[in-house]
């Protein structure tokens, strides 16, 4: 029995797991598995590579790419019909989504190989740099401007959005900061007030560009990482109220926010159905049309020039055309779980005395999990339109490489979780 146990044939996730774990340097070590309560025993049938890091989440990771590299080409095809996109190629975005995949992957298994400790010494240096690249991208001349926001910096013939490297930064600076900060969480003015002015700054250069979207993902991530943090409830929840003030105010003061707001409420009114809520509007029948079981993949009729930026912000109407109700029942089932998946591994370093690991992981749950509902919400209708797109799925470049980045860091999160469980330091 233990022969022919030995000469079974290795399946291709552990062969792939098998080369990540060489990657990283620790492919000789063998991992623990757990057998009940909180003992943890040696494992010698299973290859401690397999064991490293959480195969599940990684899994689910590669299955949300791959759907999402189909759909880009499926709701981008048709792109060169229309006279803007003339000299594109059919293949056009699905060549540069494979290029941005293959870059955010290597970009993910460099990113593995960096303790967590690096990171925590790095954070507010990090945050430095992403404050330059904001203020770079405001500058005339160095920010490009495209459909009248200046949110991009040119690296060749591709462009990069500071704000996706924003919302990692301040992702790690805040985790630093509440272990910095751990002794007086208790006191406002010396542990709440200095984090809000960091995200204020972040907050001011993003509206300059302007992308509230952004922003909000920012203030969210920051939010919720001083909440489990342990920050007072009393002063997290007026923290909370001064946010939802401060965005009403911006929505309130200015005019094309305000005619967002109203399309939203009617999109098919004859004020709103050609302009503010064309977009809504177009999803709306998208995804209605998809009813139940879809139309079918490259069944679509409203990518075909009637839904703009189907490939990118729109993306979930064109899943929910081809796949219907189906479809995008499966997605969302897919990102809770990955929320959840993330959340676990983050409170499990807390339990190791890893706050900062933990706390990081936690953040990384957030950013995505509040991000995909955003999008999701306002693809369905149930949110104003909202210039944010469908993590690890919609097209884009700097989008791409940060979601991996960031999964990378849970997944090394997650490594070192075990190898503090079987005893090894960190």
């Amino acid at each position: 029995m233990a022969a022919s146990s030995a000469s079974a044939p290795i399946s291709f996730p552990q062969r792939l797991a098998g080369w990540l774990g060489r990657l990283s340097g620790k492919a000789g070590e063998v991992l623990p598995v757990r057998v009940g309560g909180t003992e943890y025993r040696q494992s010698t049938t299973t290859p401690a590579s397999v064991l490293g890091f959480d195969q599940a989440l990684l899994w689910v990771v590669v299955a949300l790419l791959a759907w999402g590299l189909v759909m880009v080409y499926s709701a981008s095809i048709a792109m060169p019909d229309n006279p803007r996109f003339a000299n594109y190629a059919p293949t056009h975005f699905l060549t540069r989504h494979v290029m941005y995949l293959v870059v955010g992957f290597v970009a993910a298994l460099l990113t593995f190989q960096v303790p967590m400790k690096l990171w925590e010494r790095a954070a507010p240096w990090l945050f430095v740099a992403a404050l330059l690249l904001l203020v770079a991208v405001l500058i005339p001349g160095v920010g490009k401007v495209v459909n009248g926001a200046r949110r991009w910096l040119s690296i060749g013939p591709v462009g990069f959005q500071p704000s996706e490297v924003a919302k990692f930064a301040v992702l790690i600076y805040a985790a630093d900061y509440m272990v910095r900060k751990m002794e007086v969480k208790e006191r406002f003015f010396r542990a709440v007030l200095p984090m809000g002015a960091a995200v204020a700054i972040v907050g001011v250069l993003l509206l300059a560009e302007p992308d509230m979207g952004a922003f909000m993902v920012v203030a969210v991530i920051a939010m919720g990482i001083l909440f489990l943090g342990g920050v007072n409830a009393r002063m997290f929840f007026l923290i909370a109220g001064v946010l939802v003030g401060a965005f009403a105010l911006m929505i309130a003061s200015s005019p094309w926010r305000r005619e967002r707001v109203f399309a939203y409420l009617d999109p098919f009114s004859e004020q709103h159905a050609l302009g503010k809520g064309y977009q809504l509007s177009h999803s709306l029948i998208a995804i209605g049309r998809g009813e139940i079981f879809g139309v079918g993949l490259g069944g679509s009729v409203e990518k075909l020039h009637w839904l703009p930026e189907a490939h990118t912000d729109f993306l979930l109407a064109v899943i929910g055309e081809e796949f219907g109700l189906v479809g995008v029942l499966v997605l969302i089932v897919l990102f809770l779980w990955m929320t959840r998946r993330i959340m676990h591994i983050g409170r499990q370093a807390i339990a190791l005395d890893r706050v900062f690991a933990g706390l990081v992981a936690q953040g990384v749950a957030i950013w995505i999990g509040f991000q995909a509902f955003i999008n999701m919400g306002v693809n369905l209708g149930a949110l104003p339109t909202k210039g944010l797109t469908l993590p690890l799925m919609s097209f884009g470049g700097s989008a791409i490489l940060m979601n991996l980045v960031a999964i990378a860091v849970v997944l090394r999160v997650d490594y070192e979780n075990k190898h503090m469980m079987r005893g090894g330091r960190v």
